[in-house]
């Protein structure tokens, strides 16, 4: 796996119009876990798709309702079964953090990756969701040298209260050894 032009190559991408600028460009020193599902706690729809490229249908299913009209995205996606897509490319600022701090800065979207895995915070991830996270962290790493493995966080870390992602169920122990 490599960067081309701040995208993964060999995955798919489908572009999210859901981004903009960065303030600084070279500023990319902050690597945020979400976890999503669509419907909520059910897996392998193209909903999140979707969502991320302004086209849920709210007829699809009840919840949507209250979460079509939302402008989201994130740079990646890990599928449960560990396949990738790329909705931003790394160098311009996804909308995934909202309103969020990390160590005294506001606004974690300026200066941060977002990387989705397909789950809910009471469901196990899979390995495959593991390996392919620890992969495609390990790539960054080499290629923002701003990142690291100490400004690895959660959801939860950056909007403690509002958001709980991606939850009890990450192993964090088992990413930081993959890590090593």
């Amino acid at each position: 796996m490599n960067i081309i032009q701040h995208w993964l190559t060999n995955i798919t991408l489908i572009p999210s119009p859901n981004c903009d600028h960065r303030p600084d460009p070279d500023d990319i020193s902050l690597t945020v876990i979400h976890c999503i599902s669509l419907p909520p706690g059910e897996f392998g729809h193209h909903y999140i798709d979707q969502l991320f490229c302004n086209q849920l249908n709210d007829d699809d299913h009840p919840y949507f309702k209250d979460i079509c009209q939302l402008k989201v995205s994130a740079h990646l996606l890990i599928r449960r079964n560990g396949d990738f897509v790329q909705y931003v490319p790394f160098d311009q600022r996804a909308w995934h953090a909202g309103q969020s701090h990390y160590q005294g800065r506001e606004s974690c979207n300026d200066f941060s990756i977002g990387i989705e895995l397909e789950g809910t915070e009471h469901t196990p991830y899979t390995d495959q969701q593991y390996y392919r996270l620890a992969e495609v962290i390990k790539v960054l790493l080499d290629q923002y040298p701003t990142l690291s493995k100490q400004r690895i966080v959660g959801h939860s870390d950056i909007a403690p209260g509002r958001k709980t992602d991606p939850g009890a169920s990450f192993d964090w122990p088992k990413l930081f050894s993959l890590l090593s």
